[in-house]
């Protein structure tokens, strides 16, 4: 045999013995790592740790609580360009290939030639394998328990159960996981919505989330979406006219500052709480889906008029200043930076927006935004921080380049300088037939304070509390007819017990003898007074109750005719609702249904109905009081609500409690009660002339505008037991001339008092002995 032959056949026999050796080796190897390779069973149902979401009635998404962002969506729920879109980047053999990419690894392998560590090139099985159960480090060995666990995995499992497992896995940045999440997190939409070019920039994020983030890095997301959209073509995913669209379509990216969707934060943490009681931990994880009786139109109409309501009080104050001074640079470069990295720190608030003052006189403000767009401010945009731009300013008031301010946008596309307000406000709207809540807006601003008002907040109501005396003194045979003295009232140390008491209207005036009915509309407070002496402190004290009042918040003292207690925006909805819905007390409500990942009802809640065994009051107490509250909006202290919506079926009250430093207005429609409060947290002086009226009135009526836009007007039918005489109405048994009486007319001293009066402790009378407004 000739030598060479020999060689070449001692070769091939060395050739085969190694590999037999390595098959030898890797089975050994298998046998050995494949009992230790991780359970996977559990991803043949793959169930992620999903959040809290909560939705409006409409199904409309107002939360999301978690640590991961994260909606599940099933393979054949997911739009094919989606699909296309990570395979053409990330996988484009993946149905072709076994697991394991061996022309990839080898055109890897050359890039790599030379390295120490091979970067190898991962499949969208391996990276499912890698993420799912190993760790992050680039060893070989980690490297082989890989190409194990992928092989395992595409035994176990088909290729259309791992692609959903890595579409609803994969970390793709601003707490997002899977894309269906990647999509709402920065388009806004949902993930059967997306286009193309959408499809692309969200593939993109894979390979660094962070430096692909078309939030912070806007360039290289540019960048590398032009780049999957051309592989896409490439791959046969679209076609060249698709890709040349796609090119050049116009992307709107959600900022973290963006504000598109509806404002119910309250609402969302509301029912995050009432979650987290029921299911503790599990309440992050699960998938639970909570729909509430939320109106995504009246929420949204609520959270714009309470927060135009409270800016409309902030124009009349004094300017406080700018929010903090940088010094700027004049390289435009730096410039830049300072303006971004400043503006960070005092981020957009809704439409109250921060600027970074370039340059300021008394006749111009030009001033740059976070997006970079230079602003100007002239003429009536100015009024609001006169005070700023005087040459005598004060140095932390004064307006100069530098100067961190805060600015709208008018109507007229102008810009005005404004500040963050420091009142706050709080508004609720509930269906008085069945208690659910349509509204809900607890502050100014979710991120700025997170304490919700319409909950939390326990104010002194005022001159709103007084329905409830009113509706008391009808069981006593008082009447909307009975004449009451708006006299002088004093009350001696002698009678009270203490410190002398001597009471007056709102505008220090008295009018004398008039009906109950007008004193009502008029708010005059002694009114109120002698009628709650006639009720008795105690009797009205215990009637309160019935409308959810807390006895203890109400002290049985007359102080209680001025609303000297306690209340909170959502008691005052429910009390009112009692009027509304013709006597019957139903607690408010909010969660509809609970369901978990996949739809299986946990719980749900069925409508209360509005029977006799939550009737509270008769039908003809809620019916009189009905007809004395509209007259409140027709003619009294809250007339401009039916002069500005046209409508006669408006009801309501008026409240400003002393000093001004809570101002109410308390009102309903026969199929929607609202309530709106504003005042400073720790109370103070609205000012002398701000009233529930001028401040919480307006809010009401904006809201009531649009939620009542196609509702026919409905005024309740004539119950059993009231009749009409003389243009005004009386229980039968009052309708003669008993029906009308006469109260307080003799002179206003404490010697006409039928029983004896008790006022506040010595430590509450600074806070309530003052007269209360209307």
């Amino acid at each position: 045999m000739h030598w060479a032959l020999k060689w070449a056949l001692g070769t091939l026999a060395l050739l085969l013995a190694g590999f037999v050796s390595v098959l030898t080796v890797i089975g050994i190897a298998m046998a050995v790592a494949f009992p230790n390779l991780p359970d996977i069973s559990d991803l043949s149902d793959y169930r992620p740790k999903l959040p809290l979401r909560v939705f409006s009635a409409e199904g409309t998404l107002i939360g999301e609580f978690g640590e991961e962002r994260r909606h599940l969506t099933r393979i054949q729920d997911i739009p094919k360009v989606m699909k296309d879109a990570v395979l053409a980047i990330e996988d484009a053999r993946f149905y072709e290939h076994g697991g394991v990419d061996y022309k990839g690894m080898a055109r890897a392998a050359l890039a790599n030639l030379g390295r120490i560590k091979s970067q190898g090139a991962s499949t969208i099985t391996m990276q499912v394998a890698r993420n799912a159960y190993l760790s992050t480090e680039k060893t070989y060995t980690r490297k082989i328990y890989e190409i194990l666990l992928t092989f395992k995995l595409e035994h176990m499992l088909t290729k259309d159960q791992i692609l959903e497992v890595y579409m609803n896995q994969i970390f793709l940045g601003n707490r997002a996981y899977g894309f269906a999440a990647a999509s709402e997190a920065y388009f806004g939409k949902p993930l059967k919505s997306i286009s193309i070019a959408e499809a692309a920039m969200l593939a993109g994020l894979p390979k660094a989330p962070s430096a692909y983030n078309p939030i912070n890095n806007p360039k290289r997301a540019r960048s590398r979406q032009l780049y999957i959209i051309e592989r896409m073509q490439e791959n046969g995913f679209i076609t060249a006219d698709q890709a040349e669209a796609a090119k050049h379509e116009e992307l709107k990216v959600k900022t973290n500052s963006d504000n598109t969707g509806v404002h119910a934060e309250y609402v969302a943490e509301t029912v995050r709480q009432l979650m987290f009681a029921q299911y503790g931990e599990d309440t992050y994880t699960r998938g639970l889906n909570v729909s509430t009786t939320l109106r995504t139109e009246d929420q949204a109409v609520a959270y714009t008029a309470l927060r135009r309501g409270i800016m409309n009080y902030e124009r009349r104050q004094v300017y406080r200043g700018p929010e903090q001074f940088v010094s700027l640079p004049n390289t435009p470069a730096e410039l830049e930076d300072m303006i971004v990295d400043t503006l960070q720190d005092h981020p957009d608030n809704g439409d109250v927006m921060s600027a970074v003052v370039l340059d300021a006189n008394p006749k111009k403000i030009q001033a740059v935004r976070q997006n970079g767009e230079v602003i100007e401010i002239t003429g009536e945009g100015l009024k609001p921080a006169q005070s700023g731009l005087s040459d005598k300013a004060a140095a932390n008031i004064k307006i100069r380049r530098g100067a961190v301010i805060r600015v709208v946008q008018t109507p007229n596309k102008t810009w005005e300088i404004t500040q963050l307000p420091e009142v706050e406000g709080a508004f609720v709207a509930v269906d008085p037939r069945d208690g659910s809540i349509k509204a809900m807006v607890g502050g100014f601003d979710f991120a700025k304070n997170k304490f919700n008002h319409v909950t939390q907040a326990w104010r002194q109501p005022g001159s709103s509390f007084k329905p409830f005396i009113y509706s008391a003194a009808l069981e006593r045979g008082v009447t909307p007819a009975t004449v009451i003295n708006d006299g002088p009232l004093f009350f001696s140390a002698g009678v009270t017990g203490g410190q002398a008491w001597e009471p007056k209207n709102y505008d220090g005036k008295f009018e004398g003898p008039m009906t109950m009915r007008r004193g009502l509309a008029k708010s005059k407070n002694m009114i109120s007074i002698r009628i709650l002496q006639t009720v008795g402190a105690q009797n009205a004290q215990a009637w309160a109750t019935r409308f959810g009042f807390d006895a203890e918040k109400h002290p049985a003292y007359l102080t209680m005719a001025l609303g000297a207690g306690s209340v909170t925006p959502l008691q005052m909805a429910t009390a009112y609702s009692v009027f509304a819905n013709g006597g019957y007390r139903i607690n408010p409500w909010l969660i509809t249904k609970v369901t978990d990942q996949k739809g299986k009802v946990l719980a749900q809640t069925q409508p209360p109905v509005a029977d006799e065994s939550r009737r509270v009051i008769d039908a003809r107490n809620a019916f009189i009081m009905s007809s004395l509250l509209q007259e409140v909006t027709r003619s009294g202290t809250a007339a401009s609500a039916q002069a500005k919506l046209k409508r006669p079926d408006l009801y309501g009250k008026t409240g400003t409690t002393n000093d001004s430093m809570d101002a109410w207005f308390a009102g309903y429609q026969p199929t929607l009660a609202a309530i709106t409060w504003i005042g400073y947290d720790t109370p103070r002086k609205l000012g002398d002339r701000e009233t529930g009226g001028g401040l919480s009135l307006p809010v009401w009526i904006e809201f009531m505008a649009q939620a009542l836009k196609n509702v026919p007007v409905m005024e309740p039918a004539v119950p059993e037991g009231v009749v009409n005489s003389g243009g005004e109405w009386f229980y039968t048994e009052y309708s003669g001339g008993s029906g009308v009486s006469a109260l307080g007319m003799n002179s206003g001293t404490d010697t006409e008092q039928p029983e004896v009066i008790q006022l506040p402790p010595a430590d509450e009378k600074k806070r309530i002995l003052d007269l209360f407004k209307n």
